[in-house]
């Protein structure tokens, strides 16, 4: 019985670190998030934590886009670039007919719902080209997705001449500020896009490809998982999530440019990976999607709130990055 106890205490003990291992940076920022919590003022507040929800919405949304792309041992660099090129094109299609700097005079006044289409479609056109390019013609995801980054960001460039836009109409600018009842409307979208992508990754065949394609590709090809047409439905999905994120983030900011959504992509895929989304395919759930994307957002506002300079902000981000795919490296090599 001693040596029964002995044993099982072991594999809690066992068991206790490999959790630590495995949930690392979320404990670090945990308790850090605690330590600012209880020496600065304001911070566990009602709006502070409205804020957070603010912020995570369009985050987890285009963080959803890239988490399906890693499950199939892909990825997508080109993310960021098409959440400012939605945001620019939502701008451009919504500025109110009587702002004087309208990018778009002689565009008639447009409905929210019919921008968002066209947007939609605009940006699944890339995500399709993105798809295409790695099913059919075996382009590494992350040089055809940095190709494609370079492209879009170019169009934005041309189509905007690099100017700022801004002058919403109101009923697009109501979308980010408007709430139903205590709720905004941004975390009510992004908990409706949480329980779609959940629903397809968990309960469509959809879903299973996925997966099937991230654990061994040659495998599920034999198995009669048409794999291109798979990929190809995969970068199109995350495509139109970055375009639905943009559009609520140039609601939220009033504006956009050709900098809006600059290095999101890298914010998405970290905090794909330290909610449990293994750049080494096959393993992740839209639940460890937006762990990671609140622990990462908890990470910027906790620094804020340290009075951290922005500069010294983003080098931490970039640390958190690497030690986030390292630890996520280390876990599988240690399955191996």
């Amino acid at each position: 019985m001693a040596n029964l106890s002995a044993q099982k205490g072991k594999i809690n003990a066992k068991s206790v670190k490999q959790f630590a291992s495995n949930n690392a940076i979320i404990i670090l920022i945990a308790l850090l998030a605690l330590f600012v919590g209880l020496t600065t003022q304001n911070f566990f507040t009602s709006s502070n934590g409205k804020n957070l929800l603010i912020n995570v919405a369009p985050r987890f949304i285009i963080a959803c886009g890239v988490s399906g792309c890693l499950i199939t041992k892909g990825t997508d660099l080109s993310a960021g670039r098409m959440v400012g090129l939605s945001a620019c094109l939502s701008a451009m299609l919504l500025q109110d007919v009587t702002y004087t700097a309208r990018m778009l005079p002689w565009l008639p006044d447009m409905p929210v719902a019919v921008a968002l289409i066209i947007v939609l479609l605009i940006v699944a056109f890339f995500g399709a080209i993105n798809g295409c390019v790695i099913a059919f013609l075996k382009v590494p995801p992350f040089i055809a997705t940095l190709g494609m980054q370079t492209i879009v960001y170019g169009l934005c460039s041309v189509i905007t001449n690099n100017q700022p836009l801004g002058g919403f109409k109101q009923s697009y600018s109501q979308i980010a500020f408007g709430s139903l009842g205590p709720i905004p409307y941004l975390p009510i979208i992004a908990l409706l896009v949480g329980i779609y992508m959940w629903v397809l990754f968990n309960k469509t065949r959809h879903g299973k490809y996925m997966y099937a394609i991230g654990g061994n590709e040659n495998a599920a090809e034999v198995a009669g998982v048409n794999v291109s047409a798979a990929l190809i439905r995969i970068y199109i999905l995350a495509a139109v999530l970055y375009g639905l994120g943009g559009f609520l983030l140039g609601a939220k900011a009033g504006g956009a440019s050709t900098a809006t959504g600059f290095g999101y992509e890298l914010e998405a895929i970290a905090a794909c990976t330290i909610g449990g989304v293994s750049t080494n395919g096959g393993v992740g759930r839209v639940s460890g999607v937006l762990i990671g994307v609140l622990v990462f957002e908890t990470l910027k506002i906790c620094l804020q709130f340290m009075g951290v300079d922005p500069a010294i902000t983003y080098i931490v981000q970039g640390f958190v990055i690497i030690l986030a795919v390292a630890l996520d490296l280390r876990k599988y090599l240690g399955k191996k």
